[in-house]
């Protein structure tokens, strides 16, 4: 017998746009496990900009919503129901989980394909976890997308190792994907330029960049490094666009661009370059985690080899307000709503 209440506490919001002010708080049954699903005690859930993305539409053309819709695309809480042909899981494992993008984090209880389920290693808190199966994954992703190979995939114990020595950009590297994938890229033994605003130039040094630049400097603005290299590769992380132009100036021969936040100009481009067999290119990324990518990175979370930052933490009863702050765009590492239990 399912051992929640009959209705729980949620954030939805029931057309596009509205930003923060568009949530509203109600009380709506709690869903019930399908097949194959798993029903969470919500205990954190993130903010990402997919968020506030699909609320503005962004994503209308190809994948609409259906109103009233929870968001919440992250979660981490405690097993309390299984759906059929679920073995994997008991009632009372603490989990992470993803459920994009269905959504339903921003309540007291979500259901999550046991499928993009894993187990919580204690040494990993509710709120650290949350934070991993899209933002940290989708820091690796990029990562491998432009030829860095982790041995951890193999099941070795070291670090990872490149695929040959590469130089890399990461953009808006102090914010939620960004934070990850410097430490990534650092574990990765890549030399890492990266650039984030004035009042976090010391934080992504720590986090293992070796030049960092403030974005409103000319040189920031400009992308270039401090000791003139090119880069082997991009991350762009950053959520505002940079022309093309821009970063074919400081790419090197054979280098890519991994866009985490395309739109209809990047996919244009990426086209463009491949009809025109151009040296340096566009890669739209668009992540879709698995569960030996979750285990990847709440394995190198437990082990002390990545840390989630946090930039803030708000009761469900204030998730508007992490909302604005993921929209205001200059989060440091993560916005966190917790929900109950988390630490």
């Amino acid at each position: 017998m399912a051992s929640h209440p009959g209705t729980m506490r949620a954030v939805q919001y029931d057309k596009y746009g509205g930003g923060a002010q568009g949530l509203k708080h109600v009380e709506m049954p709690v869903p019930s496990p399908k097949k194959g699903q798993v029903l969470i005690r919500v205990e954190a859930t993130s903010m990402n900009a997919v968020d506030w993305k699909f609320q503005k539409g962004v994503a209308r053309p190809v994948m609409p919503r259906k109103f009233p819709f929870v968001s919440g695309f992250e979660v981490a809480g405690e097993v309390v129901e299984l759906g059929s042909g679920v073995s994997s899981f008991k009632p009372g494992d603490k989990v992470i989980a993803t459920n994009f993008p269905n959504g339903g984090g921003l309540a007291e209880y979500a259901v999550a394909p046991a499928s993009l389920t894993v187990r919580r290693p204690p040494e990993v808190s509710a709120a650290e976890g949350t934070c991993l199966p899209i933002a940290a994954v989708t820091a690796l992703r990029a990562l491998e997308t432009v030829g860095v190979s982790f041995d951890d995939r193999a099941g070795g114990a070291s670090d990872a190792a490149p695929a040959r020595k590469k130089n890399v950009l990461i953009t808006a590297a102090s914010g939620g994907v960004g934070h990850f994938a410097v430490q990534l890229a650092r574990l990765a033994g890549l030399h890492v330029t990266a650039t984030c605003g004035a009042r976090n130039l010391g934080l992504v040094a720590g986090l293992g960049a070796d030049e960092v630049l403030d974005y409103k400097t000319p040189e920031g603005a400009q992308l270039r490094s401090p000791s003139g290299i090119k880069y082997d590769a991009v991350v762009h992380c950053a959520t505002t666009g940079v022309p093309w132009a821009a970063f074919a100036r400081v790419l090197a021969p054979g280098g890519k661009v991994v866009d985490l936040t395309p739109g209809f100009v990047a996919f244009s481009t990426a086209l463009l370059q491949k009809a025109t067999f151009s040296n340096k290119r566009l890669v739209p990324l668009i992540v879709s985690p698995t569960k030996e990518d979750m285990e990847l990175v709440a394995g190198m979370v437990k082990q002390g080899r990545l840390k989630t930052v946090v930039d803030s933490r708000y009761p469900l009863s204030k998730a508007q307000e992490g909302w604005a702050k993921s929209m205001e765009g200059h989060a440091t590492g993560k916005v966190v709503v917790q929900v109950g239990g988390a630490q």
